[in-house]
């Protein structure tokens, strides 16, 4: 075997040993709508149409000045009153955000009444690759004391897609040539 095989054959390890952390889907919130309220899209039934896992990304896509995203508490998700129980708040208009655990996460734009109108959405987030399918659990209780977050201090490194292709493409290399 020469060294390239088992260079190859190296990184096929690694990436086979890390693919855990490494595999994500990305879901742009809304599909071509994306987060806007002017297009009739339903949140709640857009959101039911996949199955989320531990590292996947959201991606928020809106204007800044009609909208907003803030992950929210249970009753602030019910009442559409973010007055309390905010998590988190995003304002980029071009939001990553990455699920992070296996619970459940709900959404909302608090402008101009548009969670009454339908901007919101909940999901339940699972266990990730592992076969880990763990239960989501409830949101958690918002930090009273500090300010919530902005979208750019929490956007993640988002690997595009799955990585099983690249996987795929080295094994082929180790075997083939």
């Amino acid at each position: 075997m020469d060294m390239t095989k088992v260079s190859n054959y190296s990184i096929f390890l690694i990436y086979f040993l890390f693919l855990e952390f490494v595999v994500s889907d990305v879901y742009r919130v809304g599909d071509e709508s994306g987060w806007n309220s002017g297009t009739g899209t339903n949140y709640l039934t857009w959101s039911e149409q996949y199955n989320f896992t531990v590292g996947d990304v959201l991606v928020f896509k809106y204007s800044t000045i009609q909208h907003n995203v803030k992950e929210v508490t249970n009753a602030t998700y019910r009442s559409c009153d973010a007055s309390r129980g905010v998590i988190a708040t995003y304002l980029s208009g071009n939001d990553e955000i990455k699920l992070v655990e296996a619970r459940k996460y709900n959404f909302i734009c608090d402008k101009d009444d548009h969670c009454l109108g339908g901007m919101r959405f909940s999901i339940n987030v699972f266990g990730g690759f592992n076969g880990n399918n763990t239960t989501p659990t409830e949101p958690p209780t918002p930090p009273s004391q500090l300010p919530p977050s902005q979208g750019d201090e929490n956007s993640a490194f988002v690997i595009r897609g799955k990585v099983i292709c690249t996987v795929g493409i080295l094994v082929l290399d180790m075997f083939l040539f």
